[in-house]
């Protein structure tokens, strides 16, 4: 039994339509045991997404951003956020939109990408996919300053580091967003030389 034969919606309402797209869904869902359970669920619908981690093995290197993110600080988090570039899809697809959203915000203009998986980062209440990349970059791929676009509030540092380092400060917590840690995680296992 496909899971679409164990939902049956019975309604939907719009809260917010202001920035992105949330709403309250009632709706029943079979349960293991074959019973039908009445539940309710917010969820918040802001697209689709993809993330990059630009490295250079020779150099064993890494590219991230740094920036503001309002959600983290009015959550505790007194610092910037260190990442990788990312950005949503924007009725582009998953490359196309990467190529950008790295140029943008690092300034390098990149060769071929490589999709490494995609994942749910908070299936719970988001319905946004994340399509995760990685690209080697060097030097003379470099054709801006990055910085990311001043009129959508970017205000985006470029970070080149070291892959050991950008690990070690996932183990101190100065690299905590998401994605970041899994691109990271997957170079150390994969594209450290």
């Amino acid at each position: 039994m496909s899971i679409a034969e164990r939902v049956r919606v019975t309604d939907v309402q719009l809260l917010s339509d202001d920035w992105y797209v949330l709403k309250k869904t009632h709706f029943e869902w079979q349960r293991r045991d074959g019973r039908w359970q009445s539940m309710a669920r917010e969820t918040y619908d802001r697209g689709n997404g993809a993330t990059l981690l630009l490295h250079d093995v020779a150099r064993g290197t890494v590219v991230l951003t740094r920036q503001f993110r309002f959600p983290a600080f009015v959550n505790g988090h007194d610092d910037l956020m260190i990442e990788a570039a990312a950005g949503l899809l924007d009725d582009a697809s998953p490359e196309e939109r990467i190529r950008a959203e790295v140029e943008e915000e690092t300034g390098y203009r990149i060769g071929p990408v490589r999709k490494v998986f995609e994942a749910y980062m908070s299936p719970g209440s988001v319905t946004e996919k994340l399509h995760f990349f990685v690209a080697p970059y060097t030097a003379a791929l470099r054709v801006g300053e990055g910085g990311g676009m001043e009129d959508e509030g970017e205000d985006i540092e470029v970070l080149e580091l070291p892959l050991r380092e950008a690990l070690a400060m996932i183990e101190r917590g100065d690299i905590v967003d998401g994605k970041t840690i899994m691109l990271l995680q997957y170079a150390a296992l994969h594209l450290a030389g």
